[in-house]
């Protein structure tokens, strides 16, 4: 077993103001701030350490960074939508008025939204 296979998963956000992502992943996504270093806000995401890093000039991918699956994506979306988050709408996927796009075939269903950096996150229920 390689180093990889019995090692803990932690993940990574990049963001140009620290103060604006901690903010907002602490009282819009609800995840507790564990600590700060010189470098990143370190969130517990439900057991994976999440390290929100400042980096100067930062500019986000178009694809999903950082998602969560969830067992009910319609009430996940109303309690983020209530919080001020917009739901990001994509030409040609046919979403609902939530945001919500349902893969063909019936199975999962994806919603996607942006931090305050541009990065985009998603809700996932399979």
């Amino acid at each position: 077993m390689g180093i990889a296979a019995s090692a803990k998963v932690m993940t990574f956000i990049c963001t140009r103001d620290r103060a604006r992502a901690k903010a907002f992943y602490r009282d819009v996504l609800g995840f507790k701030l564990t600590h700060e270093d010189d470098f990143a806000a370190v969130f517990d995401l439900d057991g994976t350490m999440l390290r929100v890093s400042t980096v100067e000039g930062f500019k986000p991918h178009e694809h999903t960074a950082l998602g969560w699956q969830v067992p009910d994506i319609a009430a996940a979306a109303k309690a983020l939508k209530d919080k001020g988050v917009k739901f990001n709408v994509y030409d040609g996927f046919g979403q609902d008025a939530l945001g919500i796009w349902n893969a063909p075939g019936g199975g999962a269903k994806v919603a996607w939204f942006n931090d305050p950096d541009g990065n985009v996150l998603s809700l996932a229920q399979l």
